[in-house]
């Protein structure tokens, strides 16, 4: 059986440079808190398809809020 290739979803993955908020106490990092609102600017593609990647940024960068994501006790 052959698998339609317009059925499979495309996938990538991108990164790019947002701002980081650290809390460190007494020498031990505590907290992280990744801020999200940021644009998306100068994404680089990790892995997928290429072709899709303009399309990908417009979706993650389409003025939705989105949570800051915190990382700590």
């Amino acid at each position: 059986m052959t698998e339609n290739p317009a059925s499979r979803p495309r996938r990538i993955v991108f990164q790019y440079l947002v701002p980081v908020h650290v809390e460190v106490e007494d020498g031990q990092v505590c907290r992280v808190a990744v801020i999200d609102e940021t644009p998306v600017a100068e994404p680089t593609v990790v892995e997928g398809d290429t072709s899709y990647l303009a399309e990908a940024v417009a979706v993650a960068d389409d003025g939705q809020a989105w949570p800051s994501w915190q990382f700590g006790y």
